[in-house]
């Protein structure tokens, strides 16, 4: 009985950290003018290659919202990639928010014992508004799928205790790009569903046991290059690295699995072809430049390092579900929206399609 005491406790406890860090996201309405970045976690069975034969499921929910630094959110400049423009400005600005929700569906496919093939599809919701020097507010918002991912990895070093699984992606341009706000003006492209063109991913995934079936750490490192858009838009890259281990506390209830890791992101700025101005508040906008070339947009790009807890549940034989959430500790987005505290939640599933042979 004390053994189940302290284990009631523990699980508590651990659930205390995990909500209390959670609760540090306001579920209110949230607004915002732009950002593109997302929560970003490892997820183990996203990342390894099933057994031949083994379909694996994984069914995932981020919630990501993003604000304007303080005193920082008027020197977010006009990028219209429609009139292939790029303003300068400098206004009074303030609740500047936007909240990105995904719903992600990811199949994991093993072809043979060591060669897995990966899809990931993306439901992207986006919901925007910004005050502007005492204005009235100007809502955007759009959902629909977003850029679909193609993937093919190799575990190159398979072994009981350890994997090393090197991977390519591919992204698709399924995501919408053409979406318009108030007036009929192309929405600026950080806020669209989809990037415009194909992207390429390729990754590397390292796990080991230091403690069989206790104790497991694990790193990702990958890199994202997308391609100019039709637009003259361009996404800057983006390198991600992450390591964490995964620990069961209690030998007498592996159903119950904690996992803590560290997350870093950098972001190129973003570029695109477009002409230079200098906002106005007392008339047109001043021409600084009238080449069309390529231009960095400013206040793209950042650097952002996080803390991410979670919890994980097996529930029932090959599924489990997890709740993780993500806390920032460092970062700098140019004075653009900064990505708060994120989370997510996700449940795996396993079929076997194929018996192995």
């Amino acid at each position: 009985m004390m053994f189940f005491s302290r284990f009631r406790r523990l699980i508590l406890l651990s659930l205390g950290v995990f909500f209390l860090s959670v609760g540090a996201v306001r579920p209110d309405s949230v607004q915002a003018s732009c950002g593109s970045v997302s929560c970003f976690v490892v997820i183990g069975s996203q990342q390894q290659v099933p057994m031949a034969g083994l379909l694996t499921v994984n069914a995932i929910y981020n919630y990501t919202p993003m604000e304007a630094p303080s005193g920082q959110g008027g020197s977010i400049p006009f990028s219209n990639q429609g009139s292939r423009t790029l303003t300068l400005a400098n206004l009074n600005a303030n609740q500047i928010r936007t909240l990105m929700r995904t719903v992600t569906f990811d199949m994991n496919y093993g072809l043979t014992e060591r060669l897995g093939l990966q899809v990931t599809v993306p439901y992207k919701h986006v919901n925007s508004d910004a005050q502007i020097g005492g204005l009235t507010p100007v809502p955007y918002s759009d959902k629909g799928i977003g850029d679909v991912r193609v993937s093919l990895k190799y575990n190159v070093l398979p072994t009981l205790r350890s994997m090393i699984v090197v991977g390519v992606g591919v992204d698709l341009p399924t995501g919408d790009y053409g979406q318009r706000v108030q007036g009929g003006s192309l929405a600026e492209s950080t806020l669209q569903i989809g990037k415009g063109n194909f992207g390429f991913v390729p990754s590397i995934y390292q796990s080991y046991e230091l403690i069989p079936h206790r104790l497991n750490q694990f790193a990702l490192a990958s890199y994202r290059h997308t391609l100019k858009n039709s637009d003259g838009y361009k996404f800057g890259d983006e390198v991600n690295l992450s390591a964490g281990f995964n620990i069961i506390p209690v030998e007498q209830a592996p159903w119950f699995v904690l996992t803590q890791q560290v997350n870093y992101r950098w972001m190129q700025n973003d570029a695109m072809d477009a002409s230079l101005f200098q906002f106005n508040p007392g008339g047109g906008a001043i021409l600084l430049d009238p080449t069309v070339r390529f231009r960095a947009v400013p206040t793209t790009g950042s650097t952002y390092m996080a803390y991410s807890p979670g919890v994980m549940l097996n529930l029932w034989s090959y599924a489990s579900m997890y709740f993780i959430a993500q806390i920032p500790v460092m970062r700098d987005f140019n004075g653009n929206l900064e990505q708060q505290v994120s989370y997510v939640f996700g449940l795996t599933k396993s079929f076997q399609l194929l018996s192995g042979s």
